[in-house]
């Protein structure tokens, strides 16, 4: 993808600084060193800085301070607990942390994006806010941002993912649910434990365990109709001690993905309908522990197209996407005000969350220039 002449500059700064955070990842909340440089770089750039409560993550702004036209990007900056792979020269100096989603490759376009912005503030037709949200791995940053005000008076929301499924080149999206819902469970079984020769004796937790597996199989198959797409899989099964003691508890942890708001409440019922009943039947006691995570990003439909068809001036093919059971608190947002969210291709050939995780940075630049387009565009539109 060609850079102008009068782009090289930012587009080596940006690379510089995404491999340098590459190199020292920080975990969600811990982000302080990652906050510094980020706050560095604006106050190198002369942009301010609002002045928010949040001990990681931050927040800027351009523009004219009093318009009431306001447009946000957001990127985040957290790591994740994965031991790096990936063998790139700029691999990660901190053991056991990686940026392995490439929050360094959105928190750098983010940056790109602001500097961009800079050099036209005296012409922005309205206010811009650029989010570098922490802790979205664990999905409690968006809700942390959005309590601090972050979002007072905007009109509209912008994010954007890397996608190592999509070629150097390419944007996608879609309209209405483009990620699920992500929730998760644990589920304790207390039972009474015996010796392994004589089991009528107590009340074998493995049994049980093997019965809540079977029916959470059901979960789907015999409630959630066909066309309503929906994934639940039990990720940790852990009971006993010894090969010759019937244990007294058993564990069992996973996660159920859904699309929209009834089959996400549905699930939660029947599972806890389910383990009722079974526990009544094995003289037991099961306790379900369900945390919820962000909801599906929803995808205003108006805000969507716009978004792709900014695509072409930033040198991206545009494509319409199948919704991905990957989670996003980026949704959090788009419960307050309408949004987009969208893929840019990194190249692959690795997944998000694999340790040999990389990005193609040929795809950094365009997507500053990208957000910084969708920044100046929006506000054009909503005069």
């Amino acid at each position: 993808m060609n850079i102008l002449p009068e782009h090289q500059d930012i587009a080596h700064f940006i690379q510089a600084f995404r491999l340098e955070m590459h190199r020292f990842p920080e975990l969600s909340n811990q982000e302080f060193a990652t906050t510094a440089r980020i706050k560095a770089v604006l106050a190198q750039h002369q942009i301010r800085i609002l002045d928010l409560p949040l001990s990681t993550g931050l927040v800027a702004e351009l523009g004219d301070a009093l318009s009431p036209h306001l447009v946000v990007l957001r990127a985040d900056i957290d790591a994740l607990p994965i031991e790096e792979q990936s063998g790139v020269e700029y691999a990660s100096q901190h053991p056991g942390v990686m940026h392995a989603c490439g929050h360094d490759f959105h928190a750098s376009a983010a940056l790109g994006a602001a500097i961009l912005l800079k050099q036209i503030e005296h012409r922005l037709p309205g206010r811009v806010r650029v989010l570098f949200q922490a802790a979205e791995e664990t999905g409690q940053g968006a809700p942390a941002l959005i309590a601090t005000g972050a979002l007072d008076q905007a009109r509209v929301i912008f994010g954007l993912h890397n996608d190592p499924s999509l070629p150097v080149g390419v944007i996608g999206s879609k309209a209405g649910a483009l990620t699920a819902g992500v929730d998760r469970f644990d589920i304790k079984i207390a039972a009474t434990g015996s010796h392994a020769a004589r089991p009528h004796e107590g009340n074998d937790p493995i049994i049980i365990l093997g019965q809540v597996i079977g029916a959470v199989q059901t979960l789907l198959s015999r409630n959630v109709p066909s066309d309503h797409n929906a994934v639940v899989s039990i990720t940790q099964v852990h009971s006993g001690t010894t090969w010759n003691v019937i244990p007294d508890q058993a564990w069992l942890e996973g996660t159920v993905r859904t699309f929209n708001p009834q089959t996400r409440q549905l699930i939660e019922r029947r599972l806890r309908q389910l383990l009722q009943g079974i526990g009544e039947a094995f003289d037991a006691k099961i306790t379900l522990n369900w945390q919820p995570g962000p909801p599906s990003v929803v995808n205003d439909v108006q805000w969507v197209e716009f978004a792709l068809a900014q695509g072409p001036a930033a040198g991206f093919t545009s494509r319409i996407l199948e919704a991905s059971p990957i989670g996003e608190d980026f949704a959090f947002y788009q419960q307050q005000i309408p949004g987009a969210f969208i893929m840019v291709g990194s190249g692959g050939p690795f997944a998000l969350h694999h340790p040999a995780f990389r990005v193609d940075d040929r795809a950094l630049f365009p997507a500053a220039d990208y957000l910084h387009l969708l920044a100046v565009n929006a506000l054009e539109r909503l005069q």
